[in-house]
């Protein structure tokens, strides 16, 4: 499958509609975003393309967010690809595991759309950053 533009390609995986309408709203303008409402799916379209990053919702049913990542993990050409988790869970043993995992940042929803483009830009282009922002950021303890 071939790219449609230029610009890098993010897949979001959510059950909730309004939740990828919200982050299709936020990045449409800077990325290819690709949006699928479950695990299952993701992993169908990771079988045919390697996005630039995935944003990964924790609590999805049957198979969560943790279950699939450790899928993608497992899959050939495709276990390096950055991971951002998006989830309203706040307890310190999903960022643990999330970091097990090793995914690149875990954000919490509601999410203010500049600290979603931001830390993608974080994760994928830190050149294009302000080195000022990225500094008050990681002194933020966020």
């Amino acid at each position: 499958m071939v790219r449609q533009s230029d610009k890098k390609c993010i897949l979001a995986v959510d059950d909730a509609a309004t939740i990828l309408l919200r982050i299709t709203d936020t990045l449409d303008k800077y990325y290819n975003v690709v949006t699928v409402n479950s695990g299952a799916r993701a992993l169908r379209y990771l079988e045919k393309v390697k996005p630039d990053l995935i944003l990964l919702d924790i609590r999805m049913t049957p198979k969560s967010g943790f279950e699939t990542l450790r899928d993608i993990r497992e899959m050939e050409d495709r276990a390096d690809i950055p991971v951002i988790m998006l989830t309203a869970m706040e307890d310190k043993k999903y960022v643990m595991e999330g970091i097990t995992l090793g995914i690149s940042d875990y954000i919490l929803k509601p999410f203010a759309p500049d600290d979603l483009l931001f830390r993608i830009r974080r994760v994928l282009e830190p050149e294009k950053l302000d080195p000022e922002q990225l500094r008050r950021f990681e002194g933020s303890g966020e």
